[in-house]
């Protein structure tokens, strides 16, 4: 029988398989990152400049017996992305001076013995001690799209069936997923197959084949209103047009023929 055009396209985009030692690995320096980004968190507070979280970043990978990898990217000379308000993805950290009631996501990656590390999180600076309910429905909802997104990429399943998680939950929360930027393979080059967008371009079945030993970052990146995006005056920052608020959650795991595994975590 002969295979299909998009079968063979399929092959043709070939995913790394990880080791059971690179995956150890990954596992070792995901831990160290979930931490790190901790205490980027803890920092993340009204008067701190986005530098100084860029700063800890550096001590912290370094303490953390890493090196900076999205330094590596061509042009880009910091380790950390962190996004304002409306910034989506890739955002520079400046001397920009936080304040109350900025919403602020932190992007984060270090290189741990030969592999790559990557995880992202988005926070509310609170105004005063009372919740705000529409900003923690639109955190929540992106957080909840990341789990139900990690469920979906066991073996058997297909990289759609996790952007279709995604793309559902979003929805689900009154949310949209942005379809300019996608998660991606991740292992000795930060960035490898496959792209792993947060909507459904085609038919599950026409996507790579979900098996045991691929390493995913799984990226929930949405918005409330508008999709359409810009880039901004600093050439790296991408931002909403209408000025809405952007989300990004990401996290790191390796698919086991248990189930994905989150590498991202303590």
């Amino acid at each position: 029988m002969k295979k299909s055009k998009e079968i063979l396209l399929q092959e043709l985009r070939m995913i790394p398989i990880k080791t059971s030692r690179e995956i150890k690995i990954m596992r070792e320096a995901g831990k160290k990152l979930f931490l790190i980004m901790g205490c980027l968190l803890k920092k993340t507070a009204s008067g701190v400049k986005l530098s100084e979280i860029e700063e800890l970043a550096l001590v912290l990978i370094k303490k953390a017996g890493g090196v900076p990898n999205f330094n590596k990217v061509s042009s880009y000379k910091w380790a950390t992305c962190i996004n304002v308000n409306n910034g989506v993805v890739h955002g520079v950290p400046d001397n920009y001076k936080i304040k109350p009631g900025d919403l602020i996501s932190i992007d984060v990656g270090m290189l741990f013995k030969g592999y790559n590390a990557d995880i992202a999180r988005t926070v509310l600076v609170p105004k005063s001690d009372q919740r705000d309910p529409q900003m923690g429905k639109f955190l929540s909802g992106g957080e909840k799209a990341l789990k139900e997104a990690v469920q979906a990429a066991k073996p058997g399943n297909r990289i759609g069936h996790i952007s279709e998680a995604i793309e559902k939950s979003l929805k689900a929360s009154g949310l949209k997923p942005i379809e300019s930027f996608v998660g991606h393979g991740i292992g000795k080059d930060l960035h490898e197959e496959p792209q792993i967008p947060g909507f459904l371009r085609e038919s599950a079945k026409t996507t790579n084949l979900i098996k045991s030993g691929m390493v995913f970052c799984i990226e929930v990146i949405y918005v409330k209103k508008n999709l359409q995006v810009r880039l901004a005056e600093d050439g790296w920052t991408v931002e909403t047009e209408d000025g809405g608020i952007a989300g990004l959650f990401e996290d790191m795991i390796a698919i086991t023929p248990e189930g994905p595994l989150v590498l991202t975590k303590a």
